[in-house]
């Protein structure tokens, strides 16, 4: 599998982009729009990804979140699957001490078999919501066990996926389906082949992790941007070959909205921000709208959350975007850039996609 999966992993750049380009959505819902018209915009924006040449498209899951329609990932990529060809489609990640091991790789082997070789399995270790709401999810309140327990839930979710139990294992006799066992059924012709798994970080625990068993890694610099080259350093340093990878990879998750005009990018990301410091102080909503953020009165404390929020953001027209974006890969040195844009409108974000594309000369079709 080794050479298949490199091959998965490793996107190759398009038109002048210095790396890969990818997509992660959050499914974002703005006010006065509902969650299907931000399903409705995932379907769009991933169809104009694989047109123009983007590498990927993640979802990630989150929960309790008015503004994020993404608690379902295998489900949304699923519809995703049946309205795409090519681009390669993955969770951003599923934050896996929520499920049990054998869930997710029945639901990603379901997908496998419904896109063959364009599924990706993000795995992240953080709940994805608040302390109550995980509690709900995971049916327990020892929260702190479910992230201590990450690297023997992984390996056991690696088994199920692999159809590799040894003998005497208490799950030796139980197979994840749809997966490999079909192949090895008597009359079987199902391919043993199973979605390439990533480890994702915001600090430096699934860094190290993911370097020592030789995983790819993704990094969530849009929102913990100071741990980034640290984290990346720690993955690279940390790095033993393994079955999947000869080499470290790593791509990054960053925040970029391009727009037309340079005040516009401004006002949109003022309003995702307003979003951010409802969210932190346990308000979450829908998307406001630029109106609503710049009539906000925001509190000191806010304006600083703010500024420092906005800082990370890498906004403004399609050629301030591109200069951004070569800058952080030059000072990063990933290996590929995932983007997000945030913003309250789903056609503002469809935009701004297609003008990075545009910026990076990607192909037209």
């Amino acid at each position: 599998m080794a050479a298949d999966a490199a091959e998965e992993i490793r996107g190759t750049a398009q038109g002048t982009a210095p790396v890969p380009l990818s997509v992660l959505d959050l499914v974002t819902v703005g006010a006065g729009r509902t969650a299907t018209d931000a399903l409705r915009t995932g379907v769009d924006i991933a169809r104009l990804a694989e047109k123009r040449g983007f590498h990927r498209y993640w979802v990630a899951e989150h929960h309790s979140m008015p503004g994020v329609a993404s608690s379902s990932p295998a489900v949304i990529l699923a519809h995703l699957a049946a309205h795409t060809d090519r681009i390669r489609l993955g969770s951003g990640g599923v934050m896996l001490p929520n499920h049990a091991p054998l869930v997710i790789a029945e639901q990603f082997g379901t997908l496998e078999a419904m896109a063959p070789g364009r599924v990706d399995l993000g795995l992240g270790r953080a709940p994805g919501t608040d302390g109550a709401t995980a509690a709900a999810l995971r049916r327990t309140d020892r929260l702190n066990e479910g992230a201590d327990d990450f690297p023997q839930q992984l390996a056991e979710l690696i088994r199920f996926l692999d159809d590799d139990f040894p003998d005497g294992h208490p799950y030796g006799r139980i197979h994840a389906v749809p997966g490999p066992v079909q192949a090895t059924s008597p009359g079987g012709v199902q391919s043993a082949h199973r979605p390439p798994v990533w480890l994702l970080g915001s600090s430096g625990f699934s860094a190290r992790l993911a370097g020592t068993l030789g995983l790819p890694f993704a990094f969530a610099h849009h929102f913990s941007a100071q741990n980034t080259v640290p984290a990346l350093d720690l993955y690279r340093d940390s790095f033993r070959p393994s079955a999947v990878l000869d080499a470290p990879y790593a791509l990054i998750g960053v925040s970029a909205l391009a727009t037309d005009d340079e005040k516009e990018a401004r006002r949109q990301v003022q309003a995702a921000a307003l979003n951010m410091v409802r969210l932190r102080t346990g308000r979450p909503g829908l998307v406001p709208t630029p109106e609503e953020a710049e009539a906000y009165d925001f509190s000191p404390m806010e304006e600083e959350f703010v500024r420092s929020w906005n800082a990370n953001v890498i906004h403004g027209t399609a050629d301030e975007v591109r200069t951004g974006l070569d800058d952080l890969q030059k000072r990063t040195g990933a290996d590929e850039l995932m983007l997000t844009a945030n913003a309250h409108g789903g056609d503002v974000r469809l935009r701004s996609y297609e003008l990075i594309a545009d910026a990076y000369g990607l192909p037209a079709a």
